[in-house]
């Protein structure tokens, strides 16, 4: 079993990145030498009409997720650049800038991090029964407006420069739909002043599953929190300190801009930490993707950690381009025995040998299909107008159209802010 385990601090990071490049190559294709694989909308239905689908998904009211209809070629996924990041504090107020960026500290090899210790006494939860929406993001847009101004002439009346704007989490549910057999999603969009906007809303199933956890579940859920604060720091020349508060409200967002065949994504994401390294590249390349998961005791759980952990981790990280994973493995009573890194890159090498598993190749274009199908459906340009995208498992994705309803989530000061000729500078 090929893990990767952690680099040696001490090699350079260039030899790192010349690898990570190299990997990557496969499945960040660049934009010219894919030209044939830009994506002809009547070629490219007419591919999943011969495919047995008895629907046109363009033409029709729903989209399709069986697997075999996106085994094609890998989309075209420009690099993601980061074009700007933001904070959240402890009160969960936005800030502009980078004070919330922690620095990754690698642990020695047996680590024995206790990860429940804190959870009584030194524990901030974040308030789940609040749901911002996208507003932190539409914060950031509106306060760096001037930067993100559609380069079309100023007679235009798109705002941004982008044909989408989400969370980075909405594209990796988006990815894993293909291959989810539990948890349906509820998906609103609103087209303003060109773009469309995803943001999620909380399904029926699960509503119940948050009322119902266990106290066993909200411990677990700290866990990962806690994995953190025993590897990060707060600047290059500290050390972790796992002494203090857990505090959930506090979050540093990377803002990312890439293309997905012919989709301009604007979208943030919160990150866990960056390498130390003063010569490590740019973000956002510099970033590292932090996890808990059970110990790997047998082939079964091996296998079930490629097919489910593994997706939901490539998916997370592949998005915006965080190149590794480090992940503690903890035993039952929640102390981290031993840490990997995996590198992004190399993800689909450790499950090729796993039998019917997930490809990358098939969540990419499920992800470009549906990005087509909201494009197609969502054209009245109009922030009171909604359109509810919703799947269950084993279903086909289906729309629903609601006007001025509870389902409008694009803010008033949102919308003036763009509209309105002056620089507004709204902090929430």
């Amino acid at each position: 079993m090929d893990h990767h385990r952690l680099h040696n601090p001490t090699s350079s990071y260039r030899h790192h990145q010349s690898a990570y490049k190299r990997e990557r190559d496969d499945s960040w294709r660049s934009t010219d030498e894919n030209k044939h694989l830009k994506l002809n909308p009547h070629h490219h239905h007419h591919h999943h009409h011969q495919s047995g689908s008895t629907q046109n998904p363009v033409s029709s009211r729903s989209l399709s997720t069986r697997r075999e209809l996106y085994e094609r070629d890998f989309p075209v996924y420009k690099q993601p650049v980061e074009v700007g990041c933001f904070s959240l504090d402890s009160e969960r107020r936005f800030f502009n800038d980078r004070r919330q960026m922690r620095y990754y500290v690698e642990p020695d090899r047996s680590p024995n991090f206790d990860l429940r210790d804190g959870y009584k006494h030194r524990y901030v939860k974040r308030d789940d029964g609040v749901k911002e929406k996208l507003d932190h993001i539409l914060s950031w847009i509106v306060a760096n407006r001037s930067k993100h101004n559609s380069s079309a002439t100023t007679a235009s009346s798109r705002a941004l420069d982008a044909d989408f704007v989400t969370w980075r989490g909405h594209l990796t549910k988006l990815l894993t739909t293909p291959y989810e057999t539990r948890e349906g999603w509820l998906l609103a969009v609103t087209k303003f002043r060109g773009t469309l906007y995803i943001s999620e809303l909380e399904t029926e199933a699960a509503r119940r599953e948050q009322e119902n956890r266990t106290e066993r579940h909200e411990e677990m859920m700290y866990w990962g929190y806690k994995f953190e604060q025993y590897t990060c720091a707060d600047d290059p020349h500290s050390l972790p300190d796992p002494s203090g508060v857990v505090n959930t409200n506090e979050a540093f967002c990377t803002v990312v801009q890439t293309r997905l065949a012919d989709h301009r994504l604007l979208f943030s994401g919160e990150v866990d930490c960056r390498d130390k390294d003063p010569d490590a590249p740019a973000p956002p390349a510099c970033y590292v993707e932090l996890k808990t998961s059970a110990e790997i005791c047998t082939p079964k759980q091996r296998s079930n950690f490629h097919r489910f952990k593994l997706l939901k981790w490539w998916a997370q990280s592949f998005l915006p381009g965080v190149p590794r994973v480090v992940a503690g493995f903890r035993d039952h009573e929640g102390v981290v025995v031993s840490l990997e890194t995996f590198h992004v890159s190399k993800i689909s090498h450790l499950i090729k040998n796993e039998y019917n598993c997930w490809k990358p190749t098939v969540c990419m274009n499920f992800c470009c299909d549906f990005l087509s199908f909201v494009k197609h459906v969502a054209t009245e340009d109009n922030p009171g107008v909604v359109y509810l995208f919703s799947w269950e498992p084993r279903r086909d994705v289906t729309f629903s159209v609601h006007r001025d309803s509870h389902y409008s989530f694009l803010p008033q000061w949102y919308i003036e802010g763009m509209t309105g000729s002056g620089d507004s500078r709204h902090q929430t």
